[in-house]
């Protein structure tokens, strides 16, 4: 049986789990995300001689999803926690744009049901 892969980067520490539905999935990376984003703490500025880092541009939490597919492409998407504390929500290697109304974690539900082709509840 095929399962979903979460996986939260937090600094040094890494953490894997598995889902076996995509909700079920979502859910983990939802409450991991909340506990290793509120845990991290937000990031000071990096001052290089060659470049700057502010804290909006450093990731503190990556939390990833994988899904299952091993002769067709396996559906990666997730939330990076920022350093200075806000959460983006993205898919393949791009953002996903928040709808009028919407947070992070319900725009992420929205592209992976859509992906997946399961209907939102009304």
């Amino acid at each position: 049986m095929s399962a979903w892969r979460v996986t939260v980067r937090s600094g040094p520490r890494v953490e894997k789990l598995r889902a076996v539905t995509l909700a079920e999935a979502i859910d983990v990376l939802e409450d991991r995300t909340r506990s290793a984003a509120s845990a991290e703490g937000r990031r000071r500025t990096v001052d290089l001689r060659y470049r700057r880092f502010e804290p909006g541009d450093q990731v503190a939490v990556r939390s990833a999803l994988r899904g299952p597919g091993r002769w067709r492409p396996a559906v990666r998407a997730g939330l990076d926690v920022r350093g200075d504390g806000t959460l983006v929500p993205w898919s393949g290697r791009d953002p996903i744009e928040l709808e009028d109304g919407e947070g992070p974690y319900e725009a992420l539900r929205r592209v992976l049901s859509a992906r997946a082709g399961i209907r939102p509840a009304p």
